[in-house]
């Protein structure tokens, strides 16, 4: 798997660079009074000038730092490297390095690096001065591995790079909290109201209060958090007595550090221990408690929805099985990219791309001032499910002018895409464009397409189609499940700890690039998501509908020749029963082989109108991007709070319709209605007899003719067991 992961840039366009890597300097002659200098190395080509950092009053510094200058974008014909020291008032000029740009080598990986030289410096007119300077220049593409680190055009802001990152390993923590004994309180003529609070850096849970007002409570429950790799902060355990409604009494405090807690795998219990506790830092008596706490390693801690995870493995790398294959992602380009944002007067876009698969997060280097991007960049990476999403995501960076100085600007969003893995096909490079959708409290907008380029590399076909048989999460989801409340509850703790731990990177993945990526907030109510839903249930029902219409023309003798033939079917299927199931599924078969003439040739891509974004309402789309807890004035509060409740009136409506359907089926033998009860009990009877002694190929073409016979022998009539059922009794009498 190694030489597969050796990406070989054959999926983008070979973009070509002057790479100059500038490592360190000797003997640099001092200008002032100490014989030292404040030295830095300028790389200039044509109009276009990099820099690296000063040191101060060092005659041999190391920086090693490398620029990359477009090939495209060069109009000079020759690099000059000049060494500067840094002046307050004006740099002064200390020599320089020129070199001919037709007599720079080439160089095309996997050959090894060109290894750095030392060149003497020149003055200005070529003569030789005092000083060296170590250099590597060479003519390479976006596939050398200098690339990531280099800085490229003419800003020498970190910002603009491109990158790769790694999520943090999660884990979930389980805190079973059993009891607690010789707690000492504060006021010994009450029972005691105990209860523990356990917080994990910024996560706070607590159990109930023990129903055991005793010094010794009981509890025996459990806390789950989310801990992240390396383990920075302990687990603190306070047990407290709720003295009053709003005061509460610490009674013991101790704080775990997780590197010592122990590690499951699988379902086996972890033995118990007690742990002191300490109040006050006076240990006269010590109180304990009794707590089991172990780090689920069976678990995937989700920090992204289960309908779009691009990550299924458990926390714990023992039981990660092979991978199955290798995905390739070749960033293109992007054009038509809207305007974000004005600089200098006239409006701008500074975009780039940010990948997300597995643990492994990606962001190609920044683009300034185009709206039609050109990145050609590539990345890898492993599959372990063909059942999994990766997200791309292209986003404007407002930290170039300024940084973080510039008001706390937040990187806007220009669109995102999903493609799923298992609807590529093995070996096939897929080259497309993808519309970007972003949805605004004005409406949806098109902010532009990206050309994207992927293939999916399958290992090996037989483990792929193991994989379709195995359950999608680790078995530990099934063997103890957790709730739902839980579960949305630690993937909210999930994505803060991630998102926090990628915006302390250099340069930080920011916290709102991380929330897009990861759809925080996808839960949150939407009156357009909730459309969206019940048309895509009407949608997967329509085939039923069909179904249905298609038998009741066949009832009703809209086309003789085909109720006749439906007929001549039936019959062959009465007689023959054990050719029913073969029927059905060559029927399916036939089915799949028609439809495979129709098969999607492109991974699909956002759909504004599956997702009713082309037609909403306005003040739909400003409740959906409403805060929580509201920040909306009181009426507008008012109007869709009536909105909801007209909405919900129907949805009870419905949900009573199925209830009083339910009970009617019950109430046919519990005798609320003694008479409809005891007709059905005869009824009964009489069937059970009949069908004894009648044969039940008989019974079943009886019936089948019955149901398809011509309209002519037809009634308006609704039919003697729908009336019968209909009059059965429901417990609507009995609601208030």
């Amino acid at each position: 798997m190694g030489d597969k992961l050796t990406s070989t840039y054959d999926l983008v366009e070979q973009m070509q660079y002057l790479y100059v890597r500038v490592v360190k300097a000797k003997d640099l002659p001092g200008k002032d009074v100490t014989g030292s200098l404040d030295p830095y190395v300028e790389v200039r080509l044509g109009n276009y000038k990099g820099t690296t950092r000063h040191f101060e009053k060092k005659s041999n510094p190391e920086w090693s730092q490398v620029f990359a200058f477009s090939k495209d974008r060069i109009q000079a014909s020759v690099l000059e490297v000049n060494v500067k020291d840094k002046d307050f008032i004006k740099d002064d000029f200390v020599g320089c390095v020129m070199f001919d740009l037709n007599d720079i080598p080439k160089r095309v990986p996997p050959d090894s690096p060109l290894a750095p030289q030392w060149y003497r410096l020149e003055d200005r007119h070529g003569n030789k001065v005092k000083g060296e300077l170590m250099l590597a220049v060479w003519m390479g593409t976006q596939a050398d591995e200098a690339f990531p680190e280099s800085v490229t055009g003419a800003d020498a802001l970190a910002t603009i790079r491109s990158k790769v990152y790694l999520s943090p390993k999660l884990w979930y923590l389980r805190v079973n909290v059993i009891e607690a004994q010789d707690l000492i309180p504060g006021d010994r003529s009450r029972f005691p109201e105990v209860y523990v609070k356990a917080i994990l850096g910024n996560q706070a849970l607590r159990t109930r209060v023990s129903m055991s007002k005793t010094i010794n409570p009981m509890w025996n429950e459990d806390l789950m958090f989310v801990a992240a790799e390396p383990f920075e902060e302990p687990l603190v355990l306070s047990v407290e007595d709720r003295v009053a409604p709003n005061k509460d009494e610490v009674l013991g405090r101790c704080a775990i550090p997780l590197q010592y807690i122990d590690r499951r795998l699988d379902h086996r219990p972890i033995n118990s221990k007690w742990y002191n506790l300490e109040k006050k830092k006076e240990i006269k008596f010590a109180s304990r408690i009794h707590m089991r706490l172990y780090l689920e390693g069976g678990y995937h801690v989700l920090d992204e929805s289960t309908h779009y995870s691009s990550d299924l493995r458990p926390t714990a790398k023992q039981l990660w099985k092979s991978s199955i294959g290798v995905l390739e992602l070749g960033v293109l380009n992007a054009h038509g990219i809207s305007p974000m944002k004005t600089k200098d007067g006239r409006a701008t876009t500074d975009a780039y791309c940010v990948a997300k698969y597995g643990q492994k997060w990606v962001r190609t280097r920044t683009i300034i001032d185009s709206f039609a991007p050109k990145w050609n960049e590539q990345y890898t990476w492993e599959v372990f499910d063909p059942c999994t999403v990766i997200n791309i995501g292209v986003f404007d960076n407002c930290h170039l002018q300024g940084g973080d100085k510039s008001g706390g600007a937040k990187d806007s969003r220009i669109g995102k895409v999903r493609i799923r893995l298992s609807t590529l096909e093995t070996g096939r490079v897929y080259t497309h464009s993808y519309p970007l959708l972003v949805l605004h409290p004005t409406g949806v907008k098109k902010m532009g397409e990206i050309h994207l380029a992927v293939r999916f590399t399958c290992s090996s076909l037989l483990n792929m189609m193991h994989m379709y048989s195995q359950p999608l999460l680790p078995k530990m989801h099934y063997i103890y499940p957790l709730t739902v409340t839980q579960l949305d509850s630690l993937r909210h703790q999930a994505t803060q700890i991630v998102s926090m731990r990628l915006s302390r990177a250099e340069p930080p993945l920011r916290k709102e690039i991380v929330e897009y990526m990861l759809d925080v907030g996808s839960h949150m109510w939407s009156m357009r998501r909730s459309k969206a839903n019940v048309f895509r249930i009407m949608g997967v029902l329509g085939g039923l509908i069909a179904i249905g219409r298609w038998f009741d023309q066949i009832c009703n003798w809209k086309n003789p020749i085909t109720t006749v033939l439906i007929h001549i079917l039936f019959l062959i299927l009465v007689l023959y029963p054990e050719l029913i199931l073969p029927t059905i599924f060559l029927y399916l078969f036939l089915i799949g082989v028609w439809y495979y003439r129709w098969r999607p040739r492109h991974p699909p891509h956002m759909d504004t109108r599956l997702s009713c974004a082309d037609n909403a309402h306005p003040d739909e789309l400003d409740e959906e991007f409403d805060t929580f807890p509201t920040a909306r004035p009181l009426d507008y509060v008012r109007m869709r709070y009536d909105r909801l409740r007209s909405i919900a009136g129907r949805i009870q409506t419905v949900v009573g319709d199925l209830a009083t359907q339910g009970e009617r089926l019950q109430s046919l033998l519990s005798w609320r209605d003694p008479r409809a009860t005891a007709l059905f009990v005869i009824f009964c009877l009489i069937a059970a007899i009949a069908l004894y002694v009648t044969p039940f190929q008989v019974v079943a073409l009886v019936t089948g003719f019955y149901v398809l016979r011509h309209p002519r022998f037809h009634h308006k009539l609704p039919s003697t067991p729908v009336n019968f059922f209909r009059r059965l009794p429901a417990r609507t009498d009995c609601m208030l």
